[in-house]
């Protein structure tokens, strides 16, 4: 299911998976005979490429009560049967984030043991990545929701980063024990019990430093982070980009520059870090950015891959059960 750029970028990115992974077979869900067509363009014959039809859309800005009651057969709701059915094994969705949220949730049902889902995702960091969560499913949790959020965080990490023991931390004003609202300190004291690695506080300014593998904090705090962190790449690329170009002797500084700027450009390209995982329910869900490229939307579709392979939402229940014992 694509996004804002339309069905041609699901269907490259979906031609880039088949080729790469002998194996996969993907079902593409929307308007059947666009989706032909374009399948006949990029791909031509390919049986691994399946058609599934959907004759409704949900729009980006689409109230997702809406679209859960009154687009039944919207690729969205399509796809995300597909795998209630055992049809799918995952989803991956460029489209509105709370219809696909509510969605998921009404039709996959949470795992027991978890109250709300998350919205987990991986982000660049000093010697690596990190991954945060929520970043905006919910905007008010309890100490309960904060440490199921580091249990699933845990085992996503673990799973597409080969850590064996993520270190966890949880996104506060300081790092002191007494900092922070009863919420958060509540939910390191039961983090502090488990056997999770809890390493304890952290603070915004910290969360790229390499301290910590996992940082779990409430939707509303997460979105607004992620949402400057997106803000400040923008505006660090604007005075880059301002100061190469101010006049003769900057541009040709910049040609010398050329390639550390390249790299930095790909280090920090936000298409390698696409698809966020929809954590917490009976099934594998990624949500891709809605203005992906095929590039990025084919990354998202490898983050449903890795889930599929160490099947995540399995040993999220497990993880669970251990911890409740």
């Amino acid at each position: 299911m694509s996004g804002d750029r339309g069905a041609e970028v699901a269907v490259r990115a979906a031609k880039a998976c088949v080729d790469k992974y002998v194996n996969l077979e993907l079902i593409l869900v929307g308007d059947e005979p666009e989706l032909t067509g374009l399948v006949s363009r990029i791909v031509g014959k390919e049986p691994r490429l399946v058609i599934r039809n959907a004759t409704e859309v949900v729009g980006m800005s689409e109230p997702p009560a809406d679209a859960l009651r009154k687009k039944k057969d919207s690729s969205m709701r399509v796809a995300i049967n597909l795998v209630k059915d055992g049809v799918a094994e995952a989803c991956v969705s460029a489209g509105n984030t709370g219809a696909l949220m509510a969605t998921a949730k009404f039709v996959l049902k949470m795992l027991p043991g978890i109250d709300r889902p998350a919205i987990i995702a991986e982000l660049p960091a000093i010697g690596g990545t990190v991954h945060m969560l929520d970043l905006g499913a919910n905007t008010v949790n309890d100490p309960d929701q904060l440490f199921q959020f580091a249990v699933m965080g845990s085992i996503v990490t673990s799973d597409i980063c080969n850590i064996e023991r993520p270190r966890v931390a949880l996104l506060n004003i300081g790092v002191e024990d007494t900092k922070g609202h009863g919420t958060v300190r509540d939910a390191a004291a039961r983090l502090n019990q488990s056997g999770l690695n809890y390493v304890g506080f952290i603070e915004g300014n910290e969360i790229f430093s390499g301290k910590t593998d996992v940082v779990v904090t409430d939707g509303f705090t997460g979105n607004v982070a992620l949402k400057t962190m997106e803000g400040t790449v923008g505006l660090v690329s604007h005075y880059v980009k301002r100061a190469f170009t101010r006049n003769l002797l900057a541009k040709l500084q910049a040609a010398l520059a050329g390639p550390v700027l390249r790299r930095l450009a790909v280090e920090t390209d936000s298409r390698n870090y696409n698809g966020a995982s929809l954590v917490g329910l009976n099934g594998i869900v990624i949500k891709s950015h809605g203005g992906a490229d095929a590039y990025a939307f084919q990354h998202a579709i490898e983050t449903a891959l890795v889930e599929l392979r160490n099947q995540v939402p399995k040993q999220i229940g497990n993880l669970l059960e251990q911890e409740a014992a």
